[in-house]
């Protein structure tokens, strides 16, 4: 600790000897400024003992004029070297000292200058030793606490002890470790000082970390705080293992994708599909439910990194056909798509929920997973199973050509489309979703009736399936479904 003014009068060999003004304080020191000029303002930034003989205060307005000026530029304290020009120290400096309420004390001609600069700054170059020590001890600390297998909770409950507050982690706006700040909740305020919502009334100083995603990745630290040099390395530790965490969840999502994709497409089956899904720590004696996100086609990348949830740690994450996939236990399949839904759009993506049905073996989870990726052709932001219909069955096999099929019925609607905006896509689906009625295409788009039946019939001219024969209907039908899926 830096040497306070009460400390330093108390050193006995220097003989200081308080003159009024004002009680010593126990406001630690800065430095010691010595000056023989008029004003010395200019040359002082505050928190100083000013050290002069009075050379150049022969006036009692120059006298006076100095403390003020002293005082004005936040010293701490006048020190009147006795001996030279004055042998006592000027009444009318007093005075204003008493006024302005500044310490004065006398220095002793056998008392050098140089000698209380020195006392000052050994303390202060004592107190800063001390505080690199600290630092240090607290670097081991943090690190020991993140690689000793704690991780991030560890680092930030070791933080929070640090600096005497609370501490929180978040991650995509919900809180991923820490402690205290309300779950679920990001800081407010882009200030030091911003509230919490949720139900704190406490002030939260937000510390941005770098983590080279878009997650707006934030250090929260309860007020009140005073800037420690320990947060900059704990901001660099938290960086370093989110970076890390993000590459790891990649790695992994991108290899259950690859093990999916041979189960989803008939390659791998049987006990060796059995024997690699238990692998990854998933029991497929149990009933398991597919449950797919599907986001904006620039959010897509985020996904191969996106953390989750802390309750769905257990669950098997992949990417697949640009969807991240979470395979969870039956009982909760429904409730675990809603929270995945709520936290996506709290996290800023424009985001799509699939639920399929629950199953067991890996050909359940085939099935599932066709019904997941069904279920969010309906559009919702959480869509719950339904049946699984004749299209996500046709999809199951890899050897039936239907997207050529598909491609090859609809290319010609679209490509009018594109060059007359004929509206023909919208209708036929229209057509399709409302059994075939006329009149209910018509009232749904804004169109007369005749309208509708002229693209019908654009519709049989361009790709030679009649939507009013039930077997081209179906082509069709299947032809939209398709399209909508791949």
């Amino acid at each position: 600790m830096a040497i306070s003014l009460a400390d330093l009068l108390a050193v006995s060999s220097l003989r200081l000897v308080p003159a009024g003004g004002a009680p010593a304080s126990d406001t630690p020191i800065g430095w010691v400024a010595v000056t023989e000029l008029e004003d010395p303002l200019p040359f002082l930034s505050g928190g100083e003992v000013v050290l002069t003989t009075g050379v150049r205060q022969t006036t009692p307005a120059a006298q006076r004029r100095f403390v003020r000026r002293v005082s004005e530029a936040g010293g701490l304290a006048v020190g009147f070297g006795v001996g030279l020009s004055h042998q006592r120290i000027p009444t009318a400096l007093l005075e204003e000292a008493h006024r302005v309420e500044l310490p004065v004390f006398e220095v002793p001609y056998e008392t050098p200058f140089i000698a209380i600069g020195k006392i000052v700054a050994d303390s202060l170059s004592a107190e800063h030793y001390s505080r690199l020590e600290d630092l240090l001890r607290g670097h081991q600390v943090l690190a020991a606490a993140l690689l000793g297998g704690g991780g991030l909770s560890r680092l930030l409950e070791e933080l929070a002890g640090m600096l005497g507050t609370d501490v929180a982690l978040f991650q995509y706006g919900t809180r991923i470790a820490g402690g205290r700040a309300p779950a679920g909740t990001a800081p407010a305020a882009a200030v030091p000082g911003g509230s919490v919502p949720g139900g704190s009334d406490r002030s939260w100083h937000r510390v941005p970390v770098a983590t080279g995603l878009k997650d707006r990745c934030t250090l929260v630290i309860a007020e009140p705080y005073a800037p420690a040099a320990i947060v900059d390395y704990a901001q660099s530790l938290i960086s370093v293992e989110l970076s890390n965490q993000a590459r790891r969840r990649a790695g992994e999502r991108v290899t259950a994708g690859q093990l999916l994709q041979d189960i989803v497409r008939g390659a791998l089956a049987g006990p060796d599909a059995v024997a690699r899904l238990g692998s990854t720590g998933l029991d497929c004696t149990g009933r398991h439910v597919v449950v797919a996100v599907e986001v904006a086609s620039g959010q897509r990348k985020a996904l191969r990194t996106l953390p989750l949830p802390e309750d769905c740690a257990g669950a098997l994450r992949a990417l697949l056909d640009d969807r991240l996939l979470v395979l969870a236990p039956e009982p909760d399949g429904a409730g675990l798509g809603t929270r995945l839904g709520a936290y996506l759009h709290a996290a800023g993506f424009t985001a799509r929920v699939g639920i399929g049905g629950a199953y067991a073996q890996p050909n359940g989870l085939r099935w599932s997973y066709f019904e997941a990726r069904e279920s969010l052709t309906r559009g919702g932001p959480v869509n719950p199973p339904n049946r699984l219909s004749l299209t996500s069955l046709l999809l199951s096999s890899e050897d039936v050509p239907l997207a050529d099929l598909a491609a090859e019925a609809l290319s010609p609607l679209v490509d009018f489309d594109a060059k007359h905006g004929g509206g023909l896509i919208t209708t036929l689906e229209r057509y399709l979703a409302l059994n075939g009625s006329v009149a209910a295409v018509a009232d749904a788009l804004q169109l007369h009736r005749n309208t509708v039946r002229y693209r019908l019939q654009q519709i049989a001219d361009l790709t030679g399936y009649d939507p009013a024969v039930t077997a081209d209907r179906v082509h069709l039908y299947l032809a939209l479904n398709v399209r909508a899926l791949r």
